[in-house]
């Protein structure tokens, strides 16, 4: 299960780290202390669970969950504060719980002990549900060649064929195995079993071409230390 940490109080923040770094299989992708940062990496990236305070300058928690809520393959939220008055609302959202500051060891334990048997539970289908025009196709995960976003959609391109996910791509992105999917770029994901080649492009990035493809896919300058990790490169 992969996490960010929403709080503008960086003790809050390392006091978290802590009882997540030593008491659960929980990675830490990201803190942040800036709410309008976070957001915006919610919008281009997939993470399974927010921990979130709620009293923050700038866009409250409470707008962050309000919104985060609302996408089709919403993160869990914990939301974290010091005021108790903010519990109706809190649940309101649907969000998974709610830790009141200072930290109580013991509650925070049992709620990280609860989040890794979910994570333990989760599991990814090889199946998925795709539009055709007017009908709806069921694919194997495996066969998806590549992905592409397109405005609040994506596209799926399999053996030559498009079909189209009613979602952002970040949220097609959590659906998919990490061990045979990575994500090149903000618009496009590569089934790294089907990449057929890899070119060299203007400063030390990539394009690369999937099998029975002539489309040049971009690895950008932030993802290519992974890509060459995942590639052997």
């Amino acid at each position: 299960m992969k996490c960010i940490i929403v709080d503008d109080e960086r003790p809050s923040i390392e006091e978290l780290k802590y009882f997540i770094e030593n008491f659960s299989n929980i990675e830490i992708l990201k803190s942040f202390q800036d709410s309008t940062k976070a957001l915006r990496y919610l919008e281009d990236n997939s993470v399974d669970l927010i921990f979130l305070d709620i009293s923050m300058p700038g866009v409250s928690g409470m707008t962050i969950g309000k919104i985060v809520s609302k996408f089709e393959n919403s993160p869990l939220i914990v939301f974290i504060t010091a005021h108790k008055e903010y519990a109706v609302d809190a649940f309101e959202i649907e969000a998974y719980d709610y830790i009141l500051k200072p930290y109580s060891e013991h509650k925070i334990i049992g709620l990280l002990r609860k989040l890794d048997g979910i994570s333990s539970e989760a599991g990814i289908s090889d199946k998925i549900t795709l539009w055709d025009n007017d009908k709806m196709v069921v694919i194997y995960i495996g066969d998806i060649d590549y992905c592409k976003a397109r405005e609040r959609e994506t596209l799926i391109f399999v053996a030559g064929n498009m079909y189209i996910f009613n979602g952002n791509i970040t949220t097609f992105m959590g659906k998919l195995p990490e061990n045979m999917f990575f994500r090149s770029h903000r618009s496009f994901i590569l089934n790294l079993d089907k990449i057929k080649e890899i070119i060299p492009w203007f400063n030390n990035t990539y394009n690369v071409r999937i099998e029975g493809y002539n489309d040049d896919i971009p690895v950008s300058r932030s993802n290519i230390s992974e890509f060459r990790k995942r590639m052997g490169i």
